[in-house]
């Protein structure tokens, strides 16, 4: 794709990025795809994938207490057990304010550990990575934000999500949908927004402004991006995926290009 081409041009060392089609075919990459980046919160959504496994596993429901009191697993996946963002703190009662946490991550990924008497890596490996061929995927620590992966292991991930084979496809409908609708909440890098819509372990686009995906992208997206310079959406509309690695921190820059890549994308695939 003609548009993946526009990563040469931003102010990062190295960058690779590719997009799959909904049926899994990859509709175009560019850069060095085997290229093993640091994926910071971009973990969360395979961390997430790897929990929705254990509920079909029957080791742990989604509404089943973990994490501070009166929290469960369905709390910790959509950001509203009221842990603060990096310690393990209650900052508010549960369900009634999406704050973003890293903590509430590692509290699912040691309630997760717990319940299978397997350490979370080797699950992660296990129930998501091996299956799909991820075979450069690690999770070298903390479950919320210290993957390590390349654009060819995302691009088997986001072929996944749109047709899943390890999950019912009605269980990813419930994880990229709204939970808990209608709370606030700041969406880190970009600032408040009301509502700030996630589902289970993915954020949703719906109306929010502004944005890391493009102007053109539909509601019903969904995905996650990393502040190492990382991001991967869905677009059902689109009938697509983008994965973007990057080796530079989130800043300014991404607020600029990232956008303008998913609009380039989504332009190209329409003419298609």
């Amino acid at each position: 794709m003609e548009s993946l081409r526009m990563i040469e041009n931003w102010p990062v060392p190295t960058a690779a990025a590719a997009v799959v089609r909904a049926d899994g075919t990859l509709a175009g990459s560019h850069g060095p795809t085997g290229h093993r980046f640091a994926l910071a919160s971009v973990t969360k959504p395979l961390t997430a994938y790897a929990a929705l496994v254990a509920v079909e596993e029957g080791a742990v429901e989604l509404d089943e207490p973990a994490g501070p009191v009166g929290s469960t697993v369905r709390h910790l996946l959509a950001h509203t057990s009221g842990l603060a963002f990096d310690e393990h703190r209650p900052m508010a009662e549960p369900g009634t304010r999406r704050l973003y946490s890293n903590a509430g991550f590692e509290a699912l990924g040691d309630h997760i550990a717990k319940a299978t008497d397997i350490p979370f890596a080797e699950y992660l490996r296990q129930a998501v990575l091996e299956p799909l061929g991820m075979t450069s995927t690690d999770l070298t620590g903390s479950p919320a934000k210290d993957g390590v992966s390349t654009v060819e292991d995302l691009a088997r991930f986001a072929a996944e999500l749109q047709r899943p084979r390890l999950l019912a496809p009605q269980t990813v409908a419930e994880a990229t949908s709204v939970a808990f609708p209608g709370l606030a909440g700041v969406l880190p890098g970009y600032g408040n927004q009301r509502p700030n819509d996630w589902g289970l372990g993915f954020e949703i686009r719906d109306r929010k402004s502004q944005h890391w995906t493009g102007t053109s992208s539909s509601p019903r997206t969904y995905g996650h991006f990393g502040q190492a310079g990382t991001f991967l959406w869905v677009d059902p509309e689109a009938g697509a995926a983008c994965v973007a690695l990057a080796d530079r921190a989130f800043g300014p820059w991404a607020i600029e290009v990232w956008p303008l890549l998913t609009d380039a994308v989504l332009a190209e695939l329409g003419r298609a």
